[in-house]
């Protein structure tokens, strides 16, 4: 089992290496990222169906770092297995969609050699034994988002949106630094076995699983760090896929579960967690439902999901264990791939991301309507798809942990958890009557047409010109045309929708993770129907979209994140004009003094220099010459 685990970590990164070695023969590049992510997925599926326990597995050996020990091992058990068997799946579906969706792009090879390196990035945090470890796997995946946000770098929106992921999630990784290393300096140990038993020291342990919480805060998309992730909608679509799916977003998630037994025994640091969690989803999941454009739309439906998944950490009793957030990730990783892929497929179809231009798109397209249909049916919690059982779990675990006990961040948990639910079923219904309904043009008799209607193109190019994400692939389309989709990407949009449906069995193998209380379902099955029956309503069946009811103004905002851009360039100018006052106080103020007594003295030297005519005088020469005579005379008489 020691040489699997290993090859599941190692694998991508040499698939990367091979991708950029044959980036001139596109057609390789392609098979070798395919081969080794389908190789990979064999590999976690052997891990995951095999239970083997074991944290010793070796990599480079232990570095010498005196009294701290890093042995750098990996660990295997069924969650790591299972983790890195949805991970490699959606991998591999995204590696066999790219190669069609970048099917004109120049620069396949290195996009697909940076998915691969990315992958294995998140497979080394999963299958990490050794917080230095996980620290580089997390650092792997920070760098590589940045080139696949800004993989279309021509342009200055994709250059800027990947410099703002970087810079901000980098911010938060200085917590996810100091966490780790007063985690290690705790425990004497990087190691993770060794971290979770190790006694004492309270202030330190408080520091490592707050910072923790910063970092995690930074890559999931929490508030005050959740812009960045709308605006990662700028790089391809399979990009959005893997980054929102499975690994980037998610990590945080797992790195949580496994120090899980820490966090559960400090209040301070889940009460943290608990208050960005909730805050988060409630707010993304509003501003979802404001989005002109379906892939910001799913971005913050992403960003709700993720908090989701870490309210289960932050609002669960110990004796449940991390399965709830963990069961939520992993049902998030089927149904959020599928429904970026099949956004992207849609976009191909439409040359644009606007809902606008979408607008009835879905009606004729066969597999991809039920695809899209399964999929944000799953995303709003409908059962029996697998979002109902991972979604009830969460929010059985937060019931649970609030009437055990939990005190006041447990009952905000699960209040934010049903208000979630509640707008979660609205967008998703919004996002799904504007996808399938036909434009109605009234007639005289006020009836809809039964024809689906087109938008027309002026509208589309004003819509595509300003409100799509993608803006590469509206240039994609006008430049090569609408092409058809390869059998092999449609079938792997297919077999994601399967998987949605049947992926409760993946949950089945871990402990904690389907626990469906009787009261809470028949509640959220009740909002669910209640939130979608009034948008229905609201949109007059489907005619009007129903977020027009919402203020102009008040939607224009939402649509702009409420202005949390804005804010982060205030905050930059901030921060750079306050280095520059730094500067200018050691340089004017703090180094003004050693630099004022070098001026004076530089200063007496040249006027003492002035004041000498540089030519001896008499009587000095006399005083030598009969200083010398003297000593001469005095040793001859001596003698």
């Amino acid at each position: 089992m020691s040489w699997v685990v290993r090859a599941i970590v190692a694998l991508p990164a040499i698939a990367a290496l091979a991708g950029l070695l044959t980036r001139r023969q596109r057609a390789l590049s392609a098979a070798v990222a395919v081969a080794a992510s389908a190789v990979v997925t064999l590999l976690a599926l052997v891990e995951w169906i095999i239970p083997a326990r074991t944290a010793d597995i070796g990599t480079l050996g232990r570095l010498p770092l005196g009294d701290l020990s890093v042995p750098l091992r990996l660990l295997s058990d069924r969650l790591s297995g299972l983790s890195a068997f949805v991970v490699a799946v959606v991998v591999l579906a995204i590696h066999v969609f790219t190669t069609w969706y970048l099917r004109d792009d120049p620069r396949y090879a290195r996009f697909a050699a940076t998915v691969s390196l990315f992958a294995s990035g998140m497979l080394l945090v999963v299958q990490s034994g050794d917080l230095v470890l996980t620290l580089v796997g997390w650092e792997v995946m920070g760098w590589c988002s940045w080139l696949l946000i800004g993989h279309d770098s021509e342009r200055h929106a994709a250059r800027r949106a990947a410099y703002k992921a970087f810079l901000v999630t980098r911010v938060a990784d200085i917590g996810m630094v100091v966490g780790i290393v007063s985690l290690s300096v705790r425990a004497r140990s990087t190691d993770l076995m060794t971290v979770l038993s190790a006694p004492g020291n309270h202030t330190l342990l408080t520091i490592g699983l707050v910072g923790v919480v910063i970092g995690v805060a930074g890559k999931s998309g929490l508030v005050p760090f959740h812009d960045w992730l709308p605006d990662a909608m700028e790089g391809p679509t399979p990009a959005s896929a893997l980054i929102h799916a499975a690994t980037m977003v998610a990590a945080g998630t797992y790195v949580i579960a496994r120090l899980f037994p820490l966090y559960a025994e400090h209040d301070g640091a889940r009460t943290l967690l608990a208050v960005l969690t909730a805050v988060t989803m409630v707010y993304a999941a509003l501003l979802a439902l404001a989005q002109t454009d379906l892939k910001r739309m799913l971005a913050y439906s992403t960003l709700s999901q993720v908090a989701i998944m870490l309210s289960a950490l932050a609002a669960a009793p110990a004796e449940l264990g991390p399965g709830a957030g963990v069961g939520h990730l992993i049902a998030h990783a089927f149904f959020k791939a599928l429904l970026f892929l099949g956004a992207g497929w849609l976009s191909v179809l439409a040359g644009a991301t606007a809902i606008v231009a979408l607008r009835g798109r879905l009606r004729p397209t066969g597999a991809l309507r039920w695809s899209m249909g399964i999929g944000l049916a799953a995303l709003a919690g409908v059962p029996p798809l697998v979002g109902f059982f991972s979604k009830d779990t969460v929010i059985d675990a937060a019931l649970e942990g609030a009437t055990s006990g939990g005190g006041p961040r447990t009952w905000l948990v699960v209040v934010a958890l049903f208000v979630t639910v509640v707008l979660t079923a609205a967008y998703c219904t919004r996002a799904w009557l504007l996808l399938d309904t036909p434009v109605a043009a009234a007639g005289a008799s006020g009836q809809p047409q039964s024809q689906p209607a087109v938008v027309a193109e002026e509208e589309v190019a004003v819509v595509t010109s300003t409100d799509s994400a993608d803006d590469a692939e509206v240039e994609r389309v006008h430049a090569h045309g609408h092409p058809t989709i390869t059998l092999s990407a449609a079938l792997v949009v297919s077999v994601l929708a399967a998987l949605t449906v049947v992926g409760v069995l993946f949950l089945l193998s871990l402990r904690g993770a389907v626990h469906v209380g009787i009261l809470s379902t028949l509640l959220s099955v009740l909002l669910i129907a209640g939130a979608a029956y009034a948008v229905w309503s609201l949109s007059d069946r489907g005619r009007v979209d129903a977020a027009e009811r919402i203020p102009a103004p008040v939607r224009d905002s939402a649509v702009r994140g409420f202005g949390a851009d804005t804010a982060y360039v205030a905050f930059g100018r901030a921060v750079t004009a306050t280095a520059r006052l730094v500067v200018a106080l050691d340089r004017d103020v703090v180094d003004a003094y050693p630099r004022a007594a070098a001026v004076v003295a530089r200063a007496a030297g040249r006027a003492g220099e002035r004041g000498h005519r540089a030519v001896p005088s008499l009587s000095v020469l006399s005083l030598l010459v009969g200083a010398v005579l003297v000593a001469i005379l005095g040793v001859t008489a001596w003698r």
